[in-house]
């Protein structure tokens, strides 16, 4: 009886998977380009020609404390996808907790939702911030949640009316801190559930 013995392939490349390759081009390009070409963050928001429902999903935060979308109809939305590695990210930070802090009692909430990072990896990050961010810092390990919101680049960030449906996106840093996008903000506040 012949028994058929696997051929042997001598140094195959590792393949990389679609979404690791993404990832790993994403840290490539954020060391190459200079932090100074982030310096300058626009502050402009594309408004969605038809606001559309946003998925669901419950991720936990650092202290594995979950957080579920949906639970929170009735409050204006600030949903964040973001990594340690992306300068833009760094950048508009402070931003977003001026504005967080400033709106959090009228009914906004910030998540920002980190990708692919540990809860320790980010916390020491948090650490070499100049502000701390009060808002919560939710973890998508799998992107699963990146993926449900068709997320291609960081950071990318969705304003969520008390409806639940996505109105506006921002693709790469912003000042969330200006006027305009605070007066954004305020409308969808002030807007009738």
């Amino acid at each position: 009886m012949k028994t058929r013995s696997k051929p042997f392939i001598a140094h195959r490349p590792k393949r990389l998977m679609p979404d690791k390759l993404a990832a790993a081009t994403l840290i490539l390009a954020a060391w190459l380009v200079p932090a100074a070409a982030f310096a300058a963050l626009g502050h402009e928001l594309s408004r969605l020609p038809v606001p559309v429902g946003a998925p669901d999903f419950t991720l936990e935060d650092m202290d594995g404390k979950p957080y579920t979308l949906s639970s929170l109809r009735g409050k204006v939305v600030m949903v964040n996808f973001w990594a340690t590695w992306c300068p833009p990210c760094r950048e508009e930070i402070p931003s977003m907790e001026t504005v967080y802090r400033a709106l959090h009692d009228k009914g906004f909430i910030v998540l920002a939702i980190n990708q692919w990072e540990t809860p320790d990896h980010v916390f020491s990050y948090m650490g070499q911030l100049e502000v701390y961010p009060s808002f919560p810092i939710l973890f998508d390990r799998d992107s699963h949640v990146s993926e449900s919101f068709g997320v291609k680049g960081l950071p990318t960030t969705l304003l969520i009316n008390k409806q639940g449906r996505v109105v506006y996106r921002a693709i790469g840093g912003r000042n969330f801190n200006h006027s305009d996008v605070r007066k954004l903000i305020q409308q969808l506040i002030d807007a009738p559930e």
